[in-house]
């Protein structure tokens, strides 16, 4: 498609110049063909033979044209060359003129004077007396005029470069972000997999029953990450349906000593969030919040928009942030630094994950994104298809 759109553009780059040549050189030879009619030096009126003979000669500008425009662009004035192609203009430019000028002498006896075939025509009498002059000065102009557009496509081509260049480093940039984004998909799944399949090991003799509930939840959520391992995004309600199948598992663990609610605003089920999100860092709080305490452990899971801004926030009513020194180093584990890094990725400086102290007690993980849902994609990308 790209190359017949190129291909398209060039044909009519090539009529649209051959569209300039052709009128350029017709306004010459109505000014000249006016000029010479209102000669006040000349006879009254302008004879047909010198209107045709004018015309023979700016016909053989007109098709000498584009030879001089390749000329120019085969042999331009670069740094290296340009002694060497200069003199080679030159030399071609002295030709030239010589011969147009021998053939509007040849046009005029035919035409105008035919009493003067007596008189041949000679070229060291031409180069001596500098008859040639006027043709030698209007090839020099329009061998300008070639360079002039010899500049200009060069120009172009390197304006077209550039703009290949950036697309392709930017295609190179989102393959690495999107190869990143995979590696870090696969950190997770290996980490899920060993800290779930860690809390069914410590049920098997205690709860029998509940094991198997267990693992029946387990491979649904193996199912659901074998399948989503190319999405890098989800729609929100698909990510807490994913959640609660794990919540589920942990409130086994926990034998009833584990209270989750989950508050989602309405509209914020289809809004896209990057593909288990939500999974470590819950799993960061029961591990670092409630599994430390004796009594029962109380997560909250909150979605809500801000103007354009997605907000998500898991608290947890554990003992908080490390007193030592307040840093949330102490409670980011492998979910958390994965986590941290893939909305980097994915958002570059449009998202923020923070660590806070929760009001009543415990730490609460706040993350904002970007909102959009999937017919905001597609919106977007037609809307880029058309204006492309």
């Amino acid at each position: 498609m790209t190359t017949l759109i190129s291909s398209d553009r060039s044909t009519r780059q090539r009529w649209l110049e051959g569209g300039l040549i052709v009128g350029f050189w017709i306004c010459i030879f109505v000014l000249t063909v006016g000029q010479r009619a209102i000669d006040p030096r000349g006879p009254e009126g302008l004879a047909p033979q010198e209107a045709l003979h004018a015309g023979l000669e700016f016909a053989v500008w007109l098709l000498l044209t584009p030879g001089i425009f390749w000329l120019a662009r085969r042999f331009s004035l670069e740094r290296e060359t340009w002694v060497r192609n200069a003199v080679l203009h030159l030399g071609v430019a002295l030709i030239v003129a010589i011969l147009i000028n021998a053939f509007a002498f040849a046009t005029f006896l035919a035409l105008i004077a035919p009493e003067w075939h007596t008189r041949p025509f000679s070229f060291v009498s031409s180069v001596r007396s500098l008859r040639f002059l006027d043709e030698l000065i209007i090839y020099l102009f329009v061998l300008a005029v070639g360079f002039a557009r010899d500049f200009f496509l060069r120009y172009r081509e390197r304006q077209a470069e550039a703009v290949q260049l950036r697309t392709q480093a930017v295609a190179l940039h989102a393959q690495l972000a999107e190869a990143r984004l995979q590696t870090l998909r696969m950190q997770l799944n290996p980490h899920f997999l060993f800290n779930t399949l860690h809390a069914v090991s410590s049920l098997v003799e205690r709860d029998p029953r509940g094991v198997r509930r267990m693992i029946a939840r387990l491979s649904e959520l193996l199912r659901y990450t074998l399948e989503s391992t190319g999405a890098q995004e989800v729609p929100l309600h698909q990510e807490i349906q994913f959640l609660e199948d794990y919540l589920e598992i942990q409130r086994i663990r926990f034998q009833g000593k584990l209270e989750v609610t989950i508050e989602i605003d309405a509209e914020m089920h289809d809004a896209l969030v990057p593909n288990l999100i939500l999974q470590p860092i819950v799993e960061n709080a029961i591990k670092h919040g409630v599994s430390p305490l004796e009594g029962t452990g109380r997560l909250g899971v909150r979605a809500w928009r801000v103007g354009e801004s997605l907000h998500l926030s898991v608290r947890d009513n554990g003992p908080g942030l490390p007193s030592s020194d307040g840093l949330p180093g102490g409670r980011e584990g492998v979910g958390l630094r994965n986590t941290r890094e893939r909305l980097e990725n994915l958002y570059g400086t449009a998202q923020r994950l923070s660590l806070e102290p929760a009001e009543g007690g415990g730490l609460e993980v706040h993350i904002m994104l970007p909102f959009h849902t999937a017919a905001d994609l597609r919106t977007t990308s037609l809307h880029e298809e058309v204006t492309t």
